[in-house]
């Protein structure tokens, strides 16, 4: 999702879409292994382990883009906040995505780029036209759709309350992006990695002590509930492998997506985000047999076109912008 644009100094568009792409594929991954885990261990055991295992790979880089001195910041509480906010976006996310389809799941968290638009105009007062309002209007319009507020509770296989943790997911999420914009991060991809894993290892080892035991899931019904409260468990042999994959991957996304945002402009390269859409029909269809029913695909469409012409549109207006300011110089 969009991040602050890049400094003019670290401008490598081609370079910062290549690590969007990475960062995305990885993401998709993450998703598709936190759901298969889904069924036997809690979903702060995963947190903690993948970010436990994520930081250690992300140590090195820290080594190699300059030591422990780039881990120094003057905003300790801006990291600890979007820390916070990305752990609450991932938890609602992930609690979802235990009893959702992959693709659903993450169709619905796309509203965020829709919400950063809109959620600027307050905080951050910037301006935004009639066609980019129109065109998150839409897109919302896509998330009512995939919301089915026509169907009984009944008919639907998960509760209201599921289909609207993505969409929680994506407003904090969008909320920490805002944040950023505002107050502004001036650190390397590593460092922003680390601090976000750090809160992650925080928050599961406060999971650990305060349910690790599995004691607040006794006689809940709620799958995702059961996912986020069950007793800890040592992983099978065969699953060490994907714990290991996770960690990884944590360190793969954390890096990758810092570092595209670092190097080349928010409305280059984010609209390459959305290809996590399609990855996640692929990883639904190949690996859960899930494929989406046609208010989803309606939805799908309605959100990601909604995005892009947002991302487009603000592309537009910056070459036009910058094409007067040089105007003006001559």
């Amino acid at each position: 999702m969009t991040a602050p644009a890049a400094p003019v100094s670290h401008q490598n568009p081609t370079l910062g879409i290549l690590f969007v792409l990475a960062g995305v594929f990885a993401i998709s991954i993450n998703d598709m292994l936190i759901k298969e885990l889904s069924g036997d261990y809690p979903l702060h055991q995963m947190v903690f382990t993948r970010s436990l295992i994520g930081i250690l790979f992300t140590l090195i880089l820290v080594q190699m883009e300059g030591g422990w001195r780039i881990l120094r910041t003057d905003r300790p509480f801006l990291h600890f906040i979007r820390g916070l906010l990305v752990v609450v976006a991932n938890m609602t996310f992930f609690a979802a995505l235990a009893v959702l389809p992959l693709a659903e799941a993450t169709a619905l968290f796309f509203a965020a780029p829709l919400m950063i638009t809109l959620l600027s105009i307050p905080i951050l007062g910037e301006k935004v036209g009639p066609l980019r309002l129109g065109a998150v209007l839409l897109g919302f319009v896509g998330v009512l759709i995939m919301q089915r507020p026509w169907a009984a509770g009944s008919d639907l296989s998960v509760s209201r309350i599921v289909l609207l943790l993505p969409v929680l997911a994506a407003f904090t999420y969008a909320l920490m992006q805002i944040m950023t914009r505002k107050l502004g991060v001036n650190s390397k991809a590593s460092a922003l990695s680390v601090y976000i894993q750090a809160t992650f290892i925080a928050v599961g080892l406060g999971f650990y002590v305060v349910a690790g035991d599995g004691r607040y899931a006794e006689g809940v019904t709620n799958e995702s509930l059961v996912f986020l409260l069950r007793a800890w468990a040592w992983p099978q042999s065969t699953d060490i492998w994907f714990f290991l994959g996770l960690g990884l991957n944590s360190a793969i996304v954390g890096y990758t997506l810092s570092a595209a945002y670092r190097m080349a402009d928010a409305g280059v390269i984010a609209p390459f985000e959305y290809v996590g859409l399609p990855l996640a029909v692929l990883w639904g269809w190949l690996f859960f047999a899930e494929l989406p029913t046609l208010p989803v695909w309606l939805g799908m469409a309605l959100i990601a076109g909604s995005g892009l012409f947002v991302f487009l549109r603000e592309r537009q207006k910056e070459r036009l912008l910058a094409s007067r300011q040089a105007n003006r110089r001559y």
